[in-house]
């Protein structure tokens, strides 16, 4: 069957992804809208999000994500993957339930051994009433569930209370990028909305193919976490488009979905740590090289965004600050590159620094060394 339908090369499906996640030119489309339309962004750090969305979006401002995190139009919470996302308040409601099930398959992994007789719906009903008055950190919940008699270790039990009780981070965390203590309070009673009752799985396989399409099942199941998926797939057979791919694996998408070709060329990106583009599929090789050095790039321990030459993943980025004297931006890059693009890696990193620490009075990129020539 593969023969009989349009296969696309890898370089194909990286413009594809790229054209529908704002990473081919700037939008302007308004920031409420893009949050929307990419299905959340990565937000493990409150930073990570307004690089995402500076790299995405035309004349992006920043105090806008603020407005929608003080005005409750959108949170920062866990959900595919079981990791933080900031997302409007709409999808959250619909996503949450789905990935419910993912959330707390990955904390018992990691926490199970530690919750053993611990009844996890009564913790999840607990977490709900300590947080009634007021929002809390997961430690502050934590250390009052056991004091009631609910689990023995703080660290299992306060991370179980975001898991097993749909909790949202609050402001001020996440405001312009601002750090400190999560405080925590229930999805329901911060937003004013359930939780939806009865979530459909379809829509988000759509909206997923419609952000990070074409795609294949394991794709869809890499991204949300979901497994057994290819039943609905199946279902949606005669909504979507089949396409391949080099290596003969079967790809879904919208029949209107663009697919702008290989010819056509990709500006640099600066993203942030654990941006979505990058963890939206089971096959990476449309946006991360085989040969990625993780290790090597990754080996001083310290925090670093990604960034993207000729649509590809070819650097790492940090900002090194010292108050508001001086911020470095520091660039591993993989390969090494022609003085054009290290031309245009510079521009664009010069403006991501300015847009990032626009409070300090000296600012450089430095472009270290790269570690495989």
């Amino acid at each position: 069957m593969m023969w009989a339908v349009e296969v696309l090369t890898r370089r194909e499906l990286n413009r594809a992804l790229l054209e529908r996640q704002l990473l081919l030119r700037r939008s302007a489309m308004p920031v409420a809208e893009a949050v929307e339309h990419l299905v959340g962004l990565q937000a493990q750090a409150p930073a990570p999000p307004y690089y995402g969305l500076w790299s995405r979006l035309e004349g992006f401002d920043p105090h806008e994500v603020g407005r929608l995190l003080i005005d409750r139009e959108a949170v920062r919470m866990t959900l595919m993957r079981g990791t933080v996302h900031l997302m409007s308040v709409a999808d959250a409601a619909a996503i949450r339930p789905l990935v419910d099930t993912v959330i707390a398959r990955g904390h018992s992994g990691v926490f199970g051994r530690r919750l053993v007789g611990v009844d996890v719906g009564a913790l999840g009903a607990a977490a709900r009433v300590e947080v009634a008055d007021a929002p809390l950190t997961a430690r502050e919940i934590g250390k009052r569930l056991i004091k009631h008699g609910i689990g023995e270790d703080l660290e299992a039990v306060a991370n179980a209370t975001r898991v097993y009780a749909p909790l949202v981070q609050v402001p001020p965390r996440g405001v312009g990028g601002r750090g400190g203590q999560a405080k925590y309070a229930t999805f329901e009673a911060w937003t004013g909305r359930e939780l939806d009752t009865e979530p459909a799985i379809e829509p988000l396989v759509l909206r997923y193919l419609r952000s990070f399409g074409p795609a294949s099942v394991m794709d869809m199941q890499n991204w949300s976490g979901l497994t057994k998926l290819t039943p609905v797939f199946d279902g949606l057979r005669d909504r979507l488009v089949v396409l391949g791919d080099e290596d003969c694996r079967e790809l879904f998408d919208l029949p209107d979905a663009p697919r702008p070709g290989a010819q056509v060329t990709a500006p640099v990106r600066l993203l942030g740590e654990f941006d979505n583009v990058l963890l939206g599929h089971a096959d990476r090789s449309r946006i991360i090289p085989p040969d990625f050095a993780w290790r090597t790039l990754l080996g001083d321990g310290k925090t670093y965004g990604n960034l993207l030459v000729d649509g590809m993943l070819a650097a790492l980025w940090r900002i090194d600050r010292e108050g508001k004297r001086r911020a470095t931006l520091l660039i591993r890059p993989h390969h090494a590159w022609t003085a054009d693009v290290r031309d245009e890696v510079e521009a664009e990193a010069t403006r991501m620094l300015d847009f990032a620490v626009s409070d300090v009075q000296k600012r450089t990129v430095r472009i270290g060394d790269p570690v495989a020539a």
